[in-house]
């Protein structure tokens, strides 16, 4: 008999209630996830892989809407560093975002509307026990590994913060344990840019998007995830289908035409109130202030192993941010490899073609019992 449980495109709704960092209750929780491989008849292969902010839970999987690859297929398949055919692999859509789980876009239950600006502020740890809900839900007691890119890799590290017992390995990649004023400084000019457009309405938009303001908070966010190196070598000062220069304000460079696409690209399969609150999350975070004020804190109940991986012209996190954790996992008593890799890709390389990267993450996880 098939158990409904696994699959492409699952969709859950749990009673709750889940009590949020911020005070609030949230009852029900509705979760949109995905599972791949069989789980084992003891649950000891189960792998999580947590998205980063505007990802989903279409891990290895066609977008239904863009019908494009599984946003991490370059790592998670057949052959790959986690790989179906052994792992039982978990990846589910956040708390707050907009691809089915609960968050501004879903229907709250009391007004029969979107909860759209009336959803409770989150964070990621709300996000992470949310996760050990579906696990629960899944028969999933404790996970061989937790795997994280990014804001994933925020939830990576939150995991065996947040819930020592329940996890053997943890790999963080492109990611840091706080926001620091920079980030901050960049996520609060996207979202005033999102709340300026006179179609957001104070959150109650419905179908009538704040386009105009969800692009240029991703433009803006976009340029963080690349390095100057890459957009020199990928564009420099090349006009965009044009001899000269117009003495205007259309996209004359190519850079501006393709900042302009990913925008517009972008809201087409976002929603902007899941931006402000997904933003707002990963400004909150900081696991030192969760424990104490000291990061090693977070990590002394728990015994699993960890691995840190950072790229050397991502400026978004810099490798300093993942050096930050490895002192305090060394403080902690605890096993943690670390590796900074070359690439031209910036903040984005963890999500491109990356096989120092690969190779990395699946040596760790064969040595993880």
């Amino acid at each position: 008999m098939i158990d409904e449980r696994f699959g492409l495109s699952r969709h859950v709704t749990l009673p709750g209630p889940l009590r949020l960092d911020g005070g609030a209750l949230l009852a029900p929780v509705e979760i949109a996830y995905e599972t791949y491989g069989t789980l084992a008849p003891d649950g000891g292969n189960a792998v999580l892989v947590c998205h980063a902010l505007t990802g989903d839970q279409h891990l290895a999987s066609p977008h239904p809407r863009t019908g494009k690859p599984g946003w991490w297929s370059r790592l998670v398949g057949e052959g790959r560093p986690v790989d179906p055919a052994r792992d039982f692999v978990v990846c589910a859509n956040v708390l707050g975002s907009c691809m089915g789980s609960s968050g501004p876009s879903t229907i709250n239950p009391a007004t029969g509307h979107p909860f759209a600006m009336a959803f409770p502020v989150i964070t990621i740890r709300d996000m992470v026990r949310a996760q050990a809900m579906l696990l629960d839900h899944l028969g999933v007691g404790v996970l061989r590994a937790v795997v994280g890119g990014s804001m994933g890799g925020m939830q990576a590290l939150s995991w065996p913060a947040t819930f020592p017992d329940r996890v053997r390995a943890a790999v963080v990649i492109a990611s840091t344990a706080r926001h620091t004023a920079q980030n901050i400084a960049f996520h609060e000019v996207g979202r005033q840019a999102v709340m300026a457009d006179p179609k957001w309405r104070g959150g109650d938009y419905r179908d009538d998007p704040p386009a105009a303001g969800l692009s240029v908070a991703r433009m803006a966010a976009h340029i963080t995830y690349l390095s100057e190196a890459g957009l020199t070598e990928k564009f420099g000062r090349k006009l965009q289908a044009r001899d000269a220069k117009g003495f205007g304000f259309d996209a004359d460079f190519q850079v501006e035409s393709y900042l302009r696409h990913q925008g517009l690209s972008f809201v087409d399969r976002f929603d902007a109130n899941s931006y402000l609150y997904i933003t707002r999350a990963m400004d909150y975070f900081d696991l030192a202030e969760e424990h104490g004020g000291l990061l090693a804190n977070a990590f002394r109940a728990t015994a699993a192993r960890f691995c840190l991986v950072s790229f050397d012209t991502d400026w978004l996190y810099p490798t300093i941010e993942s050096r930050h954790i490895v002192h305090a996992l060394n403080a902690a008593g605890r096993a943690v490899s670390f590796v900074e890799l070359s690439s031209p890709y910036g903040h984005d390389a963890f999500l491109l073609d990356a096989p120092e990267m690969n190779r990395v993450v699946d040596g760790f996880l064969k040595a993880v019992a």
